[in-house]
């Protein structure tokens, strides 16, 4: 998801390769070569240079350094590895790119292709400071504390300017218990800059942990009063106030976080500890459900490790055979979002969600929940409240109906008070579908979850664009669901789907009503039915697609037939 990042692993500008030639002053290739340039003038010059093609070898590379770099901060990092793998190609030697390009790579997930072109720039330039940094954010990540301390380490001796040395070290040290020597790299960091919001928002958990509650939540509090809406220093505050034992205040502050922005992971993992302490067994598990399931290959540092606990807690707490309802209970919630207030209104998906919530009666599920037109707030409490009816079911199945896309790598669904004047408040405007998955997750056997919602992002026209969003216009991107969880849309990744015409529903909700009733077809095949279907009716404009399935060693059935 779009979220702050606490532990930065990436220096924006970076220090690129000069090439020996000096041109004139106000010239573009001068201008893309100086790395002490405004970034956006910098980039503009390199970019002229690239359309135009009026650079080869070392100053195309350095050119394409500078785009690649752009591109990692935009977060599309497939197209920065492209860009990049091409510039290493023009300079080999070339350490600022290896450093770039195995950034985009860590950011895909891709941790072991990370540390290769880290070591490879080390090898190019081992006095370069960045690649060390980046390699023990990883090493950190891992949890190998004494290789990351010791990479934070030469990271400061080989350039002692750069804060996030100091800060990551510290945080290193936070960890092994060297609180001294935490502090110590903090003050340092207060010398390069006094401001940065790290240093208050780490030094407050470095001085939770030695027990120093006063002088932590002075940190803590300082930050926040300054920027109330730092959801990363309200859960810092709140792991702060669960280590002092005020499980009160710091639900308080968790369910802030979560006021702010209802799909932060830290908020939910925290709020599940204090529940969990609290004995409310059930609520702790919605909230490390909240927090447990990923559809990305990265999370930062404090995400990752909120997301473990979660985890870890969820599979504690959870029953090996649950109880509580009769064997084959199915629960569906369906939503139909139409009546948007910023941006045109969608008359079918209300429609359509009575369709298949009328179906889902016919065909047997105990409890339907069928709702339209829901804010963020009333769409997080619908969750909440299919999500305890899942936790005594077989089948959980949830359908959605309304706008919904990409952003940033992460899929949302929109509420209908969303407004998405920037692309970054999808995040706190949207719902991510992480959270979705996480309503269904409790059920026993079949967790499903089917997406007609693949239209074109009316808000792209207005939206303010700070991050690269390859498929912003045009629908979902690709996911990979965890084992046992089933995602159906109803068009392919970076597609579109079709509304019904003149009132009529929508080919794939018409197409998914009539098969759903049709007794002993195995839902995997029913929705390889309805993938045809739709192909067909929409003559090849439109190819629903199923993402993961259910348990494979039983056959599922909307109608079992006799």
């Amino acid at each position: 998801m779009l979220r702050v990042v606490p532990l930065i692993s990436v220096m924006l500008v970076s220090s690129f390769a000069i090439a020996a030639a000096e041109p004139q002053a106000g010239d573009d290739l001068a201008t893309c070569r100086d790395r002490q340039a405004d970034l956006q003038a910098r980039t503009t010059a390199c970019e002229n240079l690239l359309n135009a093609d009026r650079v080869t070898g070392k100053d195309k590379a350095v050119a394409l350094s500078v785009r690649g770099n752009n591109l990692i901060n935009k977060r599309d990092y497939d197209r920065a590895i492209d860009v990049l793998s091409t510039a290493a190609g023009l300079d080999p030697d070339n350490a600022v790119i290896l450093n770039l390009r195995g950034l985009a790579y860590e950011r895909t997930g891709k941790d072991d292709l990370a540390m290769a072109d880290y070591n490879l720039a080390l090898q190019k330039r081992p006095t370069y400071g960045v690649p060390y940094n980046n390699r023990g954010v990883i090493q950190l990540r891992r949890g190998a504390l004494q290789s990351a301390l010791d990479d934070f380490s030469l990271s400061i001796k080989y350039t002692p300017k750069f804060i996030l040395g100091w800060t990551n070290r510290a945080r290193v040290r936070t960890l092994m218990k060297d609180y001294d020597g935490a502090l110590a790299d903090f003050a340092e960091a207060e010398k390069i800059d006094p401001a940065a919001q790290q240093i208050a928002g780490n030094r407050c958990t470095t001085y939770g942990m030695m027990g120093k509650y006063d002088q932590a939540f002075a940190d803590c509090n300082g930050l926040i009063e300054k920027q109330p809406r730092n959801v990363y220093a309200i859960n810092n505050r709140a792991d702060v106030y669960f280590m002092k034992g005020d499980f009160d205040a710091a639900l308080k502050d968790y369910n802030t976080a979560l006021q702010l922005n209802p799909n932060n992971i830290r908020a939910h993992s925290g709020r599940g500890q204090v529940y969990e302490r609290k004995k409310d067994l059930a609520q702790a598990r919605a909230d490390y459900r909240s927090a447990a399931y990923s559809l990305t290959k990265f999370d930062e540092l404090d995400v990752a490790r909120a997301r473990t606990i979660a985890q870890e807690r969820l599979a504690a707490l959870t029953p090996q055979t649950p109880g509580g309802a009769p064997s084959g209970r199915r629960v569906a919630l369906v939503i139909g979002n139409g009546a948007y207030k910023n941006v045109h209104a969608l008359p079918n998906p209300p429609r359509d969600s009575k369709l298949i919530a009328s179906v889902l009666k016919d065909v047997g599920f105990q409890t339907v929940i069928s709702v339209s037109d829901l804010t963020r707030d009333k769409f997080f409490d619908a969750l909440k409240t299919f999500a305890d009816e899942a936790e005594k079911a077989d089948w959980a199945v949830v359908y959605y109906a309304g706008h919904g896309f990409e952003i940033g790598g992460v899929n949302y669904l929109v509420p209908i008070d969303a407004k998405l004047a920037v692309d970054r408040d999808a995040e706190t405007q949207a719902v991510a579908l992480e959270q979705v998955i996480a309503a269904v997750g409790a059920a026993r056997k079949v967790r499903l979850v089917i997406l007609d919602a693949c239209r074109d992002n009316p808000f792209a026209p207005t939206m303010q664009h700070t991050l690269s969003l390859k498929l912003v216009d045009k629908g979902f991107s690709n996911i990979e669901p965890g084992a046992g969880f089933m995602v159906v849309y109803a068009a392919k990744h970076g597609e579109t789907a079709i509304d019904g015409d003149n009132g009529a529903d929508s080919p794939f909700s018409s197409a998914l009503a009539r098969e759903i009733k049709v007794p002993k077809v195995e839902i995997r095949k029913l929705f390889d039915i309805v993938r045809d279907d739709v192909w067909t009716v929409t003559k090849h404009e439109q190819q629903p697609f199923s993402y993961g399935s259910p348990p494979g060693r039983e056959d599922f059935y909307f109608v079992a037939g006799k």
